[in-house]
């Protein structure tokens, strides 16, 4: 073969990886890929809702875990409110139900009887008194529920948390980052004075940064909302935005201060020590599920999901290599021992939790199956390895093919600075890709040009994170919209650098991030 054709059947042979399409290929099929071959969620028979596998849930439960501790240690308890909120609730608020009206499912009739055909009909005599909205966020009727709980300044602050499942009815759904039925925490908090009010927004918006970015290794940028953007019924609303492989922006959390909105709503009131009576100051705050999608997108590769250790159902998989019972009896022990002492060391504030997989599989098809679930560490041991006291490992964040021989009890030794090493390396290459694609921009042309494909394969299509000028125009945001941009955040910390809006010539106080967005 001469050396031109050699060179061009180098370049039509593609690397093997685990996942297809690639990233670069086709992100968003990519995407759903990763969470099959994870085996954390599929589509469920009713549209747009998902079926939450086992590993896909236990990755919700340790984000659980770790989030209700934290809410815990600042003060917050656990309660839980009904499925059903009566219409009139919603209505309370006008803005509240502006912004929802259009997601929300309906109950009307509480009973189906058999129809002619032999099918179930709704009953028409068995129509409710007033519709019931299915919960897409609980501000109201938790509302009138603290309404009957506050009644002095002694009362205060309320600070009550609710783990549940909420409804907003998608058209546009895919599987954890927008499903119809979604898993969510949601904080409310009612409080004497405007000034605690605020400070409980902003602090529980410190508590989902550092969440982010010490538990799940995504880098965030805290900052507030536009008008435009804010939490219907909100004074303010915050927001954590993290940066995906593909460059478009994810919001990963929010904050609202609510002010005084929701407690004149639902007759949110209480005695002050003057004894006046006043109104209370209110908050919300939460993050869902599609935080399961925020650690797909940052941190999968070619070859199938990559989880931060902190929060990895199995911190370690051991993959016994043996041919018949002899091997079998000869490895088995060794493993089983090896896992016992994995599983005596902490890590993340929990046992290092060991998998021992023992199926009847090759082992190159469980080694592929462990890489594409995201393990941090796959240990594999044979009879030879047996003999000489050794392991070989991979670790998730190199490629798969890199392995390492050491002795079982330098590994046993070592797993816990492994798993620590492997959780920084996810965070610093999250932030280094994040620097790498955020641009500061002084002109309009530049910055549609960021966000303008020179082909239909091009990787600035969706540009990164766009730091620019804006005077906070309503319809200069709209004009954004037209290129489906959106003001992510004003950020919280910036250099004070004032300059020109890049939209309206009007003075600007400080840049804002601009970039396209799930």
């Amino acid at each position: 073969m001469s050396q031109g054709k050699q060179q061009q059947h180098q370049q039509k042979v593609k690397p093997q990886t685990g996942i297809s399409p690639t990233r670069a290929e086709d992100y968003p099929e990519w995407y759903q890929q990763v969470v099959r071959a994870a085996d954390m969620a599929e589509n469920s028979p009713v549209r747009g809702c998902m079926i939450i596998k086992p590993w896909g849930y236990a990755l919700w439960e340790n984000m659980q875990r770790v989030l209700d501790r934290m809410f815990k240690v600042t003060g917050h308890k656990n309660a839980y409110f009904p499925l059903f909120i009566p219409k009139s609730f919603l209505e309370r608020e006008a803005k509240h139900v502006e912004g929802f009206a259009k997601e929300c499912a309906i109950v009307t009739h509480h009973r189906l009887i058999a129809g002619p055909d032999g099918g179930l009909v709704v009953d028409p005599t068995a129509e409710l008194d007033e519709p019931l909205v299915v919960r897409p966020t609980s501000e109201t009727i938790i509302g009138e529920a603290f309404a009957g709980w506050v009644k002095s300044y002694r009362d205060l602050p309320l600070l009550i948390n609710q783990w549940a499942n909420v409804v907003r009815w998608e058209l546009r759904t895919r599987l954890f980052l927008r499903t119809t039925e979604f898993l969510w925490q949601e904080g409310h908090t009612a409080h004497a004075t405007e000034a605690e009010a605020v400070e409980e927004t902003l602090k529980m918006l410190d508590v989902y940064a550092d969440f982010s970015e010490n538990t799940m290794a995504v880098p965030v940028l805290k900052g507030r909302k536009t008008e435009a953007e804010r939490f219907p019924g909100a004074v303010e609303t915050y927001s954590i935005e993290a940066m995906m492989q593909d460059r478009k922006a994810l919001q990963a959390g929010t904050s609202h201060f609510l002010g005084q909105n929701f407690a004149h709503a639902c007759g949110i009131k209480f005695q002050s020590k003057e004894e006046q009576e006043e109104f209370a100051w209110t908050t919300s705050w939460g993050v869902s599920t599609r935080l399961v999608g925020a650690l797909i997108m940052t941190h999968a590769d070619d070859d199938g999901m990559v989880l931060p250790p902190k929060l990895a159902p199995t911190h370690v998989v051991i993959l016994p290599i043996f041919r018949d019972d002899e091997t079998r009896a000869k490895v088995l022990p060794f493993v089983e021992k090896l896992a016992a002492e994995l599983r005596a060391q902490r890590y993340g504030g929990r046992e290092v939790e060991v998998e021992i997989d023992g199926r009847d599989l090759r082992g190159g098809e469980k080694n592929w199956g462990w890489v594409k679930k995201g393990v941090p560490l796959r240990v594999e041991v044979g009879p030879r390895d047996v003999e000489a006291g050794t392991v070989i490992y991979g670790r998730r964040d190199e490629p798969v093919k890199d392995k390492h021989s050491v002795t079982a009890v330098e590994f046993a030794e070592q797993v816990v600075s492994l798993l620590a090493g492997i959780q920084e390396t996810l965070f610093a290459r999250a932030l280094k890709h994040r620097e790498d694609h955020s641009r500061r921009i002084d002109s309009w042309d530049e910055l549609l040009a960021y966000f303008t494909p020179t082909n239909s394969s091009s990787p600035e299509a969706h540009g990164g994170f766009a730091w620019v000028h804006w005077a906070g125009d309503p319809a200069a945001e709209e004009q954004l919209k037209e290129h489906k941009l959106t003001v992510r955040c004003i950020p919280m910390e910036h250099d004070g650098e004032t300059g020109t809006c890049i939209v309206t010539g009007k003075p600007s106080p400080q840049r804002v991030v601009i970039a396209k967005a799930y």
